[in-house]
């Protein structure tokens, strides 16, 4: 039988259903079911009562508020977990922009007496419970507790936060409850958890729109998959295992990797460094068989200009002329080259996300826009005039040609320049009064203001080691790729792959962009924190919508 063209034998039927079943099978676990999954575990509901009437469990029993003894008191333990795939952000809770609420959790005929948030899988999310001012710790406007009347129908209300939960992520409530309405002594129904969060899927198909709205799920600790996707796949392993039989004779050759041989000479910026390096280390392993290196070393990576320079001499240095371009180097920028370089073409790759670093001694840990400026314009001289401690301001700065430091200059400080270094060496900071030095590199400058108790510098996200250098917030805001694509974070720069003319479609430099760009090394520079231009909505222009 013959459809289309194609031969529709057995083992074609089976090989059609070996690619249908999986592709159906992902299609609805991960995008459909768990592409932004909000879940929750009622993990305890329980009466303070003692089947076994020791008398030590009468305290449970007598509880009080406010003076009075608790009716029919009950503990429950929430955990509300993001079980999908993609980020959970505040913009994706279906509730108006200004309330401040993303979940409700309805007990009827219950009171909410008290609540406490008992465990954070990140300790960051407790700005979304609390909040500190002029020394006073405070419950934040979207969590707390209410009592609502519906059709003559008491309900204690909890309510939690929009918090952003990467994959993984959870947190758990415990409430103290009693009785507010109903018979006494009569079961309690469930709580009803109402909350839901857009699916993060293209609106434009209409037959996709009721995927948006994916509503708040009971997760479960042990849970594999669902039941239509565990279907899927055991009609797969079925299929496969007859396809395996059929064609153990016949195996289908893997397509080969794009590689090829020779020395790649990379230059340029030391904040995208450390990503780049364990692209190109990917590749040389991958590769290694086609006789590809790239050889890195501490001299590898100095700044962006300087790597401009090196890969303007190496092009000169090659007598290219024309039309045609190096193959064997490549210099990565943060940001557009400056000035003119008419034989040097550009090719984005990511958008990079920046930070502020300070020495935690300074105990400081967020700083308006304001606040930033007039620290590198010399009016804040000590951390104590932004809320820190006694200690004087040293501002640990990049030499002139660092992309970083430009991207802090043109995105951070509005065009200002950082301040001149007023001592050859960073050691040679007094202890007692406000000053300025520069380095040579990210990690250099990571180093001296871990070595500085006022230090402040900058610097990609990813080099930030733990230890005592602290992330600055920026208006409240902390340093992630939604705050820059939602417009809220302002420290960020695209990175630009250059070249001396457009390299030979053979040559180890093309070989190794396609790897950055479209291939596997686009994973790996995700894995730093970076946004592939291919995932933006313009890749040539790679900026955040």
């Amino acid at each position: 039988m013959r459809t289309l063209g194609v031969e529709l034998n057995f083992n074609n039927v089976v090989a059609i259903f070996s690619v249908v079943i999986p592709v159906l099978a992902f299609f609805w676990e991960f995008v459909v079911i768990r592409r932004k999954r909000l879940g929750y575990r009622l993990q305890m509901d329980t009466l303070a009562t003692d089947t076994a009437h020791a008398p030590s469990a009468d305290v449970l029993a007598r509880m009080r508020d406010d003076g009075h003894e608790l009716l029919e008191p009950s503990f429950v333990l929430v955990r509300i977990e993001n079980a999908g795939w993609r980020e959970i952000v505040p913009g994706d809770y279906l509730t108006p922009p200004d309330d401040k609420t993303g979940i409700r959790v309805l007990f009827r005929d219950r009171r909410v007496v008290g609540m406490a948030v008992t465990e954070l899988s990140d300790p960051a999310f407790r700005h979304f419970f609390v909040t500190t001012r002029e020394g006073r710790t405070r419950e934040t406007e979207g969590f707390g507790k209410d009592w609502e009347d519906r059709d003559g129908v008491g309900f204690g209300v909890i309510r939690l936060p929009k918090v952003t939960l990467n994959p993984g992520a959870h947190y758990k409530i415990l409430a103290v409850l009693e009785r507010g309405g109903g018979s006494a002594h009569t079961p309690f129904p469930p709580p009803d958890f109402q909350a839901a969060v857009t699916g993060g899927m293209d609106h434009s198909f209409a037959w996709v729109r009721w995927l948006a709205r994916l509503k708040l799920a009971h997760t479960e600790s042990h849970t594999f998959a669902s039941r239509p996707a565990v279907g899927g796949l055991a009609l797969l392993a079925a299929a496969v295992l007859v396809q395996a039989s059929l064609t153990l004779f016949f195996p289908a050759k893997p397509a080969p990797l794009d590689c090829v041989g020779g020395t790649l000479h990379l230059s340029g910026s030391t904040a995208f460094a450390p990503a780049v390096t364990a692209a190109a280390r990917q590749y040389t392993k991958l590769c290694a068989a086609k006789g590809a290196d790239i050889p890195i070393d501490d001299g590898t990576f100095q700044s962006s200009t300087d790597g401009l320079t090196t890969l303007q001499q190496a092009g000169k240095a090659a007598g290219i002329k024309g039309d045609a371009g190096l193959g064997d180097h490549i210099t990565f920028t943060d940001g557009p080259a400056e000035g003119n370089h008419a034989q040097l073409l550009p090719r984005p790759v990511v958008y990079s996300l920046f930070t502020l670093v300070v020495n935690d001694a300074a105990d400081v840990h967020n700083l308006s826009l304001q606040q930033i400026r007039d620290i590198y314009a010399g009016k804040v001289r000590n951390w104590s005039q932004v809320g820190g401690h006694d200690v004087p301001v040293h501002l640990i700065n990049r030499h002139r040609g660092s992309g970083t430091r430009n991207a802090l200059e043109q995105r951070v400080l509005a065009g200002r320049s950082v301040p001149e270094a007023d001592v050859n060496d960073c050691a040679a900071l007094g202890t007692d009064k406000y000053g300025v030095c520069e380095v040579n590199t990210t990690d250099s400058l990571l180093d001296a203001v871990s070595a500085d108790r006022g230090g402040l510098g900058y610097s990609e996200v990813s080099s930030v080691p733990a230890g005592n250098l602290v992330k600055l917030d920026v208006g409240g805001m902390p340093p992630t790729l939604e705050g820059v694509e939602q417009g809220t974070y302002p420290y960020w720069q695209t990175e630009y792959a250059y070249t001396y003319g457009e390299p030979p479609a053979g040559s180890i430099a093309a070989a190794f962009l396609r790897y950055l760009t479209d291939q596997g090394g686009k994973d790996i520079l995700r894995e730093y924190g970076n946004r592939p231009c291919s995932e933006t909505r313009y890749p040539l222009v790679c900026r955040p919508t």
